[in-house]
């Protein structure tokens, strides 16, 4: 296996505490970072923290759809390791599969502020920090769905074309800065936010999938552990698919 160079490195994970989050959390001790899960359910972040067992682990209760939280976790975090050096934006929900007319505005509204609205929190928060210090990679979690609008997904679909466009926007900003924005749309793994899908959707996502998988969490890990090291000094703003061929632009 491939191993990156992370070491010296403070990352801060969102949604770190399982599925995707948790591999790359995992990578990223394993490549010599010290990594803070930010995690919301405190139980799963318990449970992880006794799996990895890692001196290099920490973790912090935060709602990142609340921007007085992150800033307050920010400063904590300052005052410990004095830099953040990475930025994996990974929370997310689906919501549950609809057509676009039967979601109610408090569903809409709940998923877009889990998936995008917290993107934009977190880097409003971090990016100071890394044009301060001049080096920063962000790594933003999208989805396939993303780029093509599954049906009886459109708030999810919706919430994660705006991380794409975030992405783009946001990396052409701090392109003469040593810093990255970029962001990886996969297609569905098998994690507990298969708990959020209907049978049939899940069938549905397979289907489309000319691998005939689902994507691995650990295959996901990897490229977001190469986005997020220096040795990604020139890529930015740009849009890495691990979709199992599913892709088309």
């Amino acid at each position: 296996m491939i191993e990156f160079d992370l070491k010296n490195r403070v990352a801060i994970v969102t949604g770190g505490a399982q599925g995707f989050g948790l591999a790359i959390v995992k990578k990223f001790i394993k490549s010599g970072a010290k990594v803070i899960i930010w995690d919301k359910d405190k139980l799963q972040i318990k449970k992880s923290l006794k799996e990895i067992n890692s001196s290099n682990c920490f973790n912090q209760t935060v709602d990142v759809t609340k921007i007085k939280n992150i800033n307050a976790n920010i400063k904590i975090i300052k005052k410990k390791f004095k830099k953040i050096d990475i930025l994996i934006n990974n929370a997310g929900i689906t919501g549950r599969n609809s057509k676009l007319w039967k979601y109610n505005e408090k569903e809409w509204k709940n998923v877009l502020d889990v998936n995008f609205n917290s993107v934009f929190y977190c880097c409003k928060a971090v990016v100071p920090l890394m044009l301060k210090q001049n080096y920063g990679r962000i790594v933003n979690i999208s989805s396939i769905a993303g780029k093509e609008g599954n049906p009886n997904a459109s708030i999810y679909s919706s919430s994660k074309a705006a991380v794409i466009c975030l992405t783009k926007s946001l990396g052409k900003e701090l392109a003469n800065k040593n810093i990255a924005v970029n962001a990886v749309t996969p297609a569905a793994a098998k994690t507990r936010i298969f708990n959020q899908m209907s049978k049939k959707h899940i069938n549905y996502m397979l289907s489309k999938i000319p691998r005939k998988r689902f994507t691995k969490v650990d295959e996901l890990a990897s490229l977001v552990t190469w986005l997020a090291s220096e040795e990604n000094s020139f890529a930015t703003s740009s849009v890495y698919d691990l979709s199992g061929g599913r892709a088309t632009y």
